[in-house]
């Protein structure tokens, strides 16, 4: 990559709900004469003004191009040394970007959360952008920096105390605060329609190993949890986490690319707490009940026009004091070697779809431009990408806390 880019970084979904809230942070954190040269990009100069006008200054510059017009993103990207994305469903809007920049040797970041989409761009993209040292770098927001890095951050923490990586992590969501983001929405709609015309993506979907990279998609853990079950180590009724097909791929994707540091026998799940007892065995069952009329709602049936008119659509979210009084509370339920426990901690101080994610969003693309990260290109994830570098950016900007405490 040319050291002498115009920007470190650039904004494209600038005029989107989370795209304005990722300005409103760079602009609010790191302004507009610091070290950091960033812009704002879109398809409308008429909105990325109005935008600006609301949630920075003049200084910040205004870039236009348009997601299927091929020249307008080769020109955007060939401007930054990061482009980092929140137009989605990726899968409608995101191929040509990320071909953009993998051709002009730009690293890229986005919130995609599309299963099937992300192991298209692995095949389309890997080698190109490992061969010229390009790091596109999905799932950057609450899917799955939390879950990526807690378990990034837990085995840092079990090889030092005890010399060996931890065999089996189980994440926990203890509490959560706040609302889908209407892009997540989106784009999990997305993916489970293609799915439904495509047995080949669904195969893609409920393979706990598809992200992994080809002839090295097998291991020891099964499907998510589909069910209600009692969980010893947690103390508590769990049910699904609707993120967790999602997250459970991207930490064993970093754990292959990484060459298996954490061992090809070891374990990972998530799911969310719902307390002990009674009361908490009924609620499991309510929010599954909850769960599966999502999931399983056909296009234009009663049941999916009703989800559809409560859960926000893309462009729309919570406003400020909503995502300020969000936040969320993971535990990584460890088995270290030998056989003794440990828990790790992660928490995110505001919403997790809105106010955490265009914070960790915001800081991987900074991270990407101005860091000094490890040494491995391609299409990767946090972890693998970023490591310590990210870790440190987290929990000194972006709200987040990690903890571990041996049992």
């Amino acid at each position: 990559m040319s050291a002498s880019r115009e920007f470190d970084l650039i904004i494209w979904g600038a005029t989107g709900f989370t795209g304005r809230l990722v300005a409103e942070y760079l602009y609010d954190y790191y302004g507009t004469d610091s070290l950091l040269k960033w812009a704002m990009a879109g398809r409308s100069q008429e909105k990325l003004e109005k935008v600006r006008a609301e949630v920075a200054d003049e200084k910040v510059p205004l870039i236009v191009a348009d997601s299927h017009d091929a020249a307008s993103l080769d020109a955007m990207t060939k401007r930054a040394k990061v482009i980092c994305t929140t137009v989605g469903p990726y899968g409608k809007y995101g191929a040509k970007l990320v071909a953009a920049c993998v051709n002009n040797q730009t690293h890229y970041c986005d919130l995609a959360g599309e299963v099937p989409w992300m192991r298209e761009m692995i095949d389309t993209h890997y080698e190109a952008a490992k061969a010229n040292g390009t790091k596109i770098v999905h799932c950057c927001g609450f899917d799955s920096i939390p879950s990526d890095m807690g378990v990034f951050f837990v085995q840092q923490q079990a090889m030092q105390q005890t010399g060996s990586p931890a065999q089996q992590i189980q994440m926990r969501v203890k509490a959560m605060k706040g609302e889908m983001s209407g892009g997540t929405y989106a784009s999990l709609n997305d993916s489970l329609e293609k799915a439904e015309q495509n047995k080949q993506l669904y195969k893609v979907l409920i393979n706990p190993y598809s992200l992994n990279p080809e002839g090295e998609q097998d291991g020891p853990d099964k499907r998510d949890l589909q069910t209600v079950v009692y969980d010893k180590a947690a103390k508590s009724w769990i049910f699904p986490f609707i993120m967790a097909g999602i997250n459970t791929k991207v930490v064993r994707r970093s754990n292959a690319l990484l060459g298996y540091p954490y061992g090809k026998e070891f374990q990972y799940d998530e799911a969310m707490m719902s307390g002990d007892g009674l009361r908490g065995r009924a609620r499991a069952n309510a929010m599954l009940g909850m769960l599966g009329v999502f999931m399983l709602a056909k296009p234009g049936t009663v049941a999916k026009k009703l989800t559809d008119r409560v859960l926000p659509k893309p462009g729309e979210g919570p406003n400020k004091a909503k995502r300020e009084a969000g936040f969320y509370n993971l535990r990584f339920y460890t088995t270290l070697a030998g056989g003794s426990k440990a828990i790790g901690k992660v928490t995110g101080d505001m919403d997790p779809g809105y106010g955490s994610t265009s914070k960790m969003l915001a800081e991987c693309g900074v991270c990407l431009a101005k860091d000094d990260t490890p040494d491995v290109a391609g299409v990767l994830t946090p972890s693998v990408a970023m490591g310590d570098a990210l870790l440190k950016r987290l929990q000194d900007n972006a709200g987040l806390t990690f903890s571990y405490t041996a049992k």
